[in-house]
């Protein structure tokens, strides 16, 4: 079946749509300042994440564009296993984020199972094409335990080919369809998350930078002193 793309307009005024109907429940909540309800009625951040491969859209660049114009930040998040999405945008977004979850071929083939050939090697050739991004460019790195917490030297590895700005080691979290597949210990701790931020500190020469608690997640940066 030929199935034609939805136009960037139509997605990206859908989507505020979207997000006001969403919102409508909180005006009038005693507990809501109202003008950070008006605010919230025209976002100025755009996610363009990970339901199926995001650069596979293909007015991307159009897409993009268009939330520029509208004054809004995007953020395109890819796992980087088509990388002739990235070489073909035409417009950078204002932030770069490559999702990795393994330091290995072995790791990758067993944790993703791709559908995809060549899944690993098509990662690395997008690493490789993030450093010549001149945007904000930033490795996050979804931590299982028990599954791919291990070759701290790979990621390294990883880091080094990509040239990121941050680097985002974030715990899984147990929701969704993710509950049948994994147990609830495979949730990496806190503690855990920082033990694997410094250890790849270590390595790369970057520096933790902070923690977000609630979200489990640490934020590297380069080391520019």
């Amino acid at each position: 079946m030929d199935v034609k793309p939805d136009e960037p307009e139509w997605l990206l005024d859908g989507l505020i749509k979207a997000q006001r109907e969403l919102l409508i429940g909180y005006k009038g909540n005693i507990k809501v300042a109202p003008s950070r309800w008006e605010e919230a009625q025209n976002p100025t951040n755009v996610a363009i994440s990970l339901i199926g491969e995001s650069v596979l859209y293909p007015y991307l660049s159009e897409f993009i564009e268009l939330a520029e114009k509208r004054g809004m930040k995007s953020f395109l998040v890819t796992k980087g296993t088509y990388p002739e999405g990235l070489e073909k945008l035409r417009v950078e977004p204002t932030n770069l984020y490559i999702s990795v979850c393994a330091p290995d071929g072995e790791t990758f083939n067993r944790l993703e199972r791709p559908i995809k050939r060549n899944g690993w090697e098509a990662q690395m050739r997008s690493l490789e094409l993030m450093k010549s991004f001149n945007c904000r460019k930033v490795i996050r790195i979804t931590l299982v335990k028990g599954y791919n917490m291990h070759n701290i030297e790979g990621y390294a590895k990883l880091i080094e080919r990509a040239e990121p700005d941050y680097i985002e080691p974030k715990a899984y979290m147990r929701v969704g369809e993710s509950i049948k597949r994994l147990p609830e210990d495979a949730m990496p701790s806190c503690e855990n998350v920082l033990e694997f931020a410094e250890k790849l500190a270590g390595e790369t020469g970057y520096i933790v930078e902070d923690f977000f608690k609630p979200s489990r997640v640490a934020l590297l940066s380069k080391n520019k002193r």
